[in-house]
C-alpha cells in the first residue's frame, strides 16, 4: 500500500467523526489507505487544500467555487451524493401573504439563513437580482447568522427561517428543498399557515474537490472506490445515511455556474 490519502471535512456535528472513520475504513478494505482530517471551518479547509497539506476536500458548492477562485479555475471535482444533484431554494410564505412568487418579495419581510449558505443566502439573493429585484433596497432581510464558517451545513439557520415565518415576524423565508422537505415530513410545519410558493432553478451542492497537481490516477482510482460504495451492503448503510446520500455519482463542474456566477467567480 502506498501513502494515505488525505481528506479534509468540516465537522459540523459530532456524526461527522462517525461518518469519516466508516469511509476511513471502507477505504483501507478496498486496498486504497486514506485518512481525514477535521477543521472548523470551510475557510480553512480552503485554505490547507490550497497549501498542499490535504489530497482531497469535502467541500460545500461555497467552498468548491473559492476553491476554483484561487486555481484559477483549474479544480477537479471528483466525485458527490445524488443528493447533491440538482439541488433547489424553496420560497416559503405565510398563506394569505399576497406572495406567489419571487417577483413579489419587494417591499416585504423575507427571512434568510447564514449569509454564507448557498442554498439559504446566497442563492436567494442571487434569484431575486435576476428577477429584477435590488433585495438591499427593496426587500427587508432578517438574517439569521448561525454557525457562520460551515455555510450551512447543520441546518440552524433555516429552522430559524421556518420559525420566523410561522410566528409571524417573517412575510417570507428561503431554505434549502431538503430541509423544507424534512420539516414536512417530520410534522415540523404547520400547513394551514406556511405554505411553499417557488422552487428555484438547480444549482449543485457539496463535492470532493481536488487541486490540478493531485495524482490524476489515484484521484481516479480512488473516485472509482467511492463509487463503489454499496448502500445494500449492511455495513456502508449507516455511514451513508448520516452523510445523507444512497448513492455516490461521478463528480461534474457544469452544475456550479449559477453558485460561481452568484459568488461573482470568474473562471476560465
Amino acid at each position: 500500500m502506498g501513502r494515505a490519502v488525505i481528506v479534509g471535512a468540516v465537522a459540523y456535528d459530532p456524526r461527522v467523526v462517525t461518518i469519516w472513520e466508516g469511509i476511513r475504513d471502507y477505504f483501507h478494505g478496498v486496498g486504497l489507505p486514506t485518512d481525514y482530517v477535521l477543521f472548523s471551518n470551510y475557510d480553512s479547509q480552503v485554505d490547507a487544500l490550497l497549501s498542499g497539506a490535504l489530497d482531497i476536500a469535502w467541500n460545500t458548492n461555497v467552498a468548491y467555487a473559492r476553491c476554483e477562485q484561487r486555481a484559477n479555475g483549474g479544480c477537479r471535482v471528483l466525485a458527490m451524493r445524488n443528493t447533491d444533484l440538482d439541488f433547489r431554494t424553496r420560497l416559503v410564505t405565510r398563506k394569505g401573504s399576497g406572495i406567489s412568487a419571487i417577483g413579489d418579495l419587494a417591499g416585504r419581510r423575507l427571512a434568510l439563513g447564514s449569509t454564507d449558505s448557498a442554498q439559504a443566502a446566497i442563492m436567494p439573493l442571487h434569484f431575486m437580482r435576476q428577477s429584477g429585484i435590488d433585495p438591499e433596497a427593496e426587500v427587508q432581510i432578517l438574517h439569521f447568522d448561525i454557525d457562520v464558517g460551515k455555510h450551512g451545513d447543520t441546518g440552524s439557520s433555516e429552522l430559524e427561517v421556518l420559525r420566523a415565518v410561522h410566528e409571524g415576524r417573517a412575510d417570507a423565508g428561503m431554505v434549502g428543498h431538503a430541509t423544507w422537505l424534512r420539516e414536512l415530513e417530520m410534522g415540523r410545519v404547520n400547513s394551514g399557515v406556511v405554505e411553499s410558493v417557488w422552487t428555484s432553478p438547480p444549482y449543485d451542492h457539496c463535492n470532493f474537490t481536488a487541486l490540478p497537481d493531485f495524482d490524476p490516477s489515484l484521484a481516479a482510482d480512488w473516485a472509482d472506490a467511492l463509487l463503489q460504495m454499496d448502500y445494500g451492503d449492511e455495513r456502508w448503510r449507516r455511514v451513508m445515511d448520516l452523510e445523507g446520500v444512497s448513492r455516490w455519482v461521478r463528480g461534474r463542474k457544469e452544475g456550479y455556474r449559477p453558485v460561481l456566477e452568484a459568488l461573482g467567480v470568474e473562471v476560465k
